[in-house]
């Protein structure tokens, strides 16, 4: 009897020594990647998200083995912390390394937005299309747009940003001066960082005209401000050229360009959005171009965004004898030297059925 205990007392701690080893092995091979090949996986950690709770979701993406033993891991190890954010995991991490990923925000990576910023549209078109794809809002927008100290940074930082941008009466400082193009950004890009984008772009188009620049009547402003008029009236590069001469025609003589487009841009209302008033019509805005106040001269500013075609448009305007334009209802341009010719070219479009009514 003494000797089958003496052999118990022997053997049980044994037993109980190869469980533990059994146990601690299987540990080990549990916490272990699950592949020794390289394959990233995407992983989204959400927030308010626990150790424990962000472990059935790793084994869901096959980034672990056991979902027992890496709770385990967790609680042996004292795991509290995790971050919410994306990042890339491996399936050749073990359960340290993915922890240790997931617990540092320098490993997260950021989701790119790819955003389009359309021709002839102007500041509050693109401040709707970045508040509708950003966190960025429109109030944000406009409120570093208000910054003088900002924008004045920006004027000392590029060439071909003037002093009049930051005339009070200028209703939105970068107006004209950011690139129509499609660009790609991180999701947390901040609004600085948008326009910093644009206007590096928009150095690069300016800058293969800027001998033309120089060598024209007109400073910069100016001719973004006729590119941008010129833009919204013409729908290709001749006709844009050929607009810009009436408009210098009529400078020339002192006649107001009475361009629709800036008396929209005044109102700050967007064309086919409503009918102006007459009041809007008539009111004194220095973009407005109806009144005869204006006569001879430009708006204060540009009024949309333009392509570098139409910058094209102005430092190789087409020299002509006309003094108006009017399109029909397909967007053809009919160029007249007299008011009569105007009215006659109006009266026959009406006639055709060809008058575009709102």
């Amino acid at each position: 009897m003494k000797v089958i205990i003496k052999r118990l007392l022997f053997i049980i701690p044994v037993i109980f020594v190869v469980i533990f080893i059994g146990i601690l092995i299987l540990y080990k091979n549990s916490i272990k990647s699950v592949s020794s090949d390289d394959i990233p996986v995407e992983f989204i950690v959400e927030k308010g998200t626990t150790p424990n709770e962000v472990i059935p979701k790793l084994k869901e993406a096959d980034l672990i083995k056991s979902e027992f033993y890496t709770k385990v891991y967790v609680k042996l190890n004292n795991i509290h912390a995790i971050h919410a954010g994306k990042y890339i995991l491996n399936k050749n991490m073990d359960v340290k390394k993915i922890f240790d990923t997931i617990a540092d925000t320098k490993n997260q990576i950021a989701s790119i937005v790819k955003i389009t910023f359309p021709e002839g549209k102007n500041m509050r078109d693109y401040a709707k299309i970045i508040s509708n794809n950003t966190k960025i809002t429109e109030e944000q927008i406009y409120s570093t747009l208000s910054d003088k100290e900002y924008i004045r940074s920006l004027v000392n930082t590029y060439w071909f940003l003037p002093e009049e941008v930051l005339d009070d009466r200028i209703y939105y400082p970068l107006e004209g001066y950011l690139a129509p193009n499609t660009y790609e950004f991180d999701e947390d890009v901040t609004i600085k960082d948008i326009f910093k984008v644009l206007l590096d772009q928009q150095d690069k188009v300016l800058s293969k005209y800027k001998d033309k620049i120089n060598n024209s009547n007109f400073n910069l402003h100016q001719i973004l401000t006729l590119a941008s008029i010129a833009e919204l009236e013409g729908n290709n590069l001749e006709d844009r050229k050929n607009i810009v001469g009436v408009f210098i025609n009529r400078m020339n003589n002192n006649i107001p360009l009475g361009s629709d487009v800036t008396t929209y841009y005044a109102a700050k209302i967007n064309m086919g959005e409503r009918d102006l008033t007459q009041e809007e019509i008539i009111a004194e805005n220095p973009y407005n171009t109806r009144p005869y106040s204006s006569a001879g001269s430009l708006p204060i500013g540009p009024i949309c965004n333009i392509t570098d075609e139409t910058i094209e448009a102005v430092v190789d305007y087409i020299p002509n004898e006309y003094f108006y334009f009017v399109a029909d209802k397909n967007g053809k341009l009919y160029f007249s030297k007299t008011e009569d010719e105007h009215t006659d070219i109006i009266d026959d479009l009406k006639e055709k059925g060809l008058w575009f009514e709102y």
